[in-house]
């Protein structure tokens, strides 16, 4: 008996000791993908190639120091590793520029995993490529016109003076706010408004459906890691495997928002001055006639599958990245009071002209608040990184270097952000870099974080909008400081999309 079990043991060892040769195998051979076209690389390292532990190190972080390796050698790109997924690193900026708007053709998709047969929702416009891409951003760019948006704008408004309010009526100034969170509140009332036409009352009920799924489908666990790493490396097999981009529970609860809110219009005649209206609207209109289903790809209507995944998509962009990005802009205000100063004086100095209201006019006359946003979108942006995949071979202007179809390319914006050669002491916070005088002098490619050139980010003037009007109903009436909460230097968390601050942002709001 002792020696069968035994025996199961030895083979048992064996059969592991073999797997992981093979796997060591695989992995050395896999490594050798730029050397052998000669390409300049850093070595990677098993497993996890040239990114380090993706459960404990920001992707975004472990690129950009990359970034700024292959910057001190001199190269104008740099072959690297997600884990098993050569990447080519793109550091020269004119090559940045030649990618995004140039050349796009060469370079029009993301290659970002999609299972339209398994995950309809996942298949929105950020993720499709080719033919789908394109039809359907024709398609959805009418809905972003400043028209549309002026059309939105008092639900925005409505939205930030229900912020004020509660502010006003709930937080006393010694007490600390995690500020991400009551932000999230009012982006998640401004996007469940202006996406579904529904009001979510996110501060009477921080726990509602959409702000729990909005929440967790920008948090990750150490599992969701290790599945979107395998997703990108082997997609053929996640797809076999029958592996989604968004979790179930997720997919579920956005496909029955929007298909009761459809049904729910069509049968009522209600039309309302939101996005789903516009994506109706885009549905049940071809050449005139009224029809009942659109086949997918089609240049002039859309499926049902569709309109779930860009309202979908719609939602976790603007709920996340806007708040995102209204956090980190009064950290830096918090930590900087004298420009938190100047731009409150400038925010009641041009609302006085408004007759102290909010308009759509009067945040296009703060220059300095735009100064402020950029400023936090350089130092801080919530994307960290641009992904595109070469879909046509591809000769670099200028070298013996042809990029292979179906190569994976990288921008990294922190990198870029942070390059001393394009900005002055990167680390400080300074709005005056983007004044109108230093605006004439600024190469758009040395500025990211909506992308650039015909997959820049389509809802950029929305978001920007939504982040406009938080950040005057805020400071107009509160003035903000930093909390002791708050863990300094601020360190980003790994289980995060977008970037996230570990532990928080804590400040204290007190009335001006």
């Amino acid at each position: 008996m002792m020696s069968c079990l035994a025996s199961i043991l030895l083979n048992l060892v064996g059969v592991v000791t073999a797997l992981l040769a093979i796997t060591y195998a695989y992995f050395k051979w896999t490594y050798q993908y730029w050397k052998n076209r000669n390409v300049p690389y850093i070595e990677p390292t098993i497993p996890f190639g040239n990114t380090g532990n993706p459960l404990t190190e920001p992707l975004g972080e472990a690129i950009a120091e990359l970034y700024r390796k292959a910057k001190a050698k001199g190269w104008k790109y740099c072959g690297m590793y997600i884990s098993l997924s050569p990447n080519l690193l793109i550091v020269d900026l004119d090559l940045v520029k030649n990618i995004l708007t140039k050349d796009f053709q060469h370079f029009m998709d993301r290659g970002t995993y999609t299972n339209e047969k398994d995950d309809p929702v996942g298949c929105h416009l950020f993720s499709l490529s080719g033919s789908r891409w394109k039809n359907l951003r024709a398609k959805l760019s009418p809905t972003f016109t400043s028209g549309k948006l002026k059309a939105m704008f008092q639900t925005l408004v409505d939205c930030g003076l229900v912020l004020e309010d509660y502010i006003e009526s709930n937080i006393t100034p010694k007490e600390p706010v995690d500020i991400k969170d009551l932000l999230g509140c009012f982006s998640t009332d401004v996007i469940g408004s202006c996406a579904f036409g529904l009001d979510c009352n996110s501060f009477k009920d921080p726990d509602s459906a959409f702000r729990r799924f909005g929440l967790k489908a920008f948090s990750i666990s150490g599992l969701g890691v290790i599945r979107l790493l395998f997703c990108q490396s082997f997609p053929g097999l996640a797809r076999a495997l029958r592996i989604r981009q968004v979790s179930a529970d997720i997919a579920e609860f956005f496909s029955n928002v929007v298909r009761d809110t459809v049904s729910y219009r069509e049968k009522n005649n209600v039309v309302r001055k939101d996005f789903m209206q516009l994506l109706m609207e885009i549905r049940n209109k071809k050449d005139g006639q009224k029809i009942d289903h659109g086949v997918p790809g089609d240049g002039n209507t859309l499926t049902m599958d569709e309109m779930i995944a860009q309202s979908f998509v719609f939602f976790i962009a603007g709920f996340e990245t806007s708040s995102t990005t209204m956090t980190f802009a009064l950290f830096e205000l918090a930590t900087h009071p004298d420009i938190q100063d100047r731009l409150r004086d400038e925010i009641n100095e041009v609302l006085a002209k408004h007759e102290g209201k909010v308009t759509y006019d009067s945040l296009s006359e703060m220059k300095y608040l735009g100064q402020v946003i950029d400023e936090t979108l350089r130092v801080h942006s919530p994307a960290r990184i641009l992904q595109r995949i070469c879909v046509s071979d591809y000769k670099v202007p200028g070298e013996d270097f042809v990029i292979e179809k179906g190569t994976h390319l990288t921008i990294s914006i922190r990198g870029i952000h942070y390059d001393e050669e394009y900005w002055k002491n990167p680390k400080e916070f300074d709005p005056e870099r983007f004044s109108d005088e230093k605006r004439k002098n600024m190469n758009q490619f040395t500025h990211l974080p909506f992308g650039e050139g015909p997959r820049v980010c389509i809802g950029e003037r929305f978001g920007l909008m939504q982040v406009r009007v938080g950040l005057t109903c805020l400071l107009r009436k509160f003035r903000v400081k930093l909390d002791k909460k708050t863990t300094l230097p601020l360190k980003m968390s790994a289980k995060a999309l977008v970037s996230s601050a570990e532990g928080g942002i804590w400040l204290n709001l007190e009335r001006v």
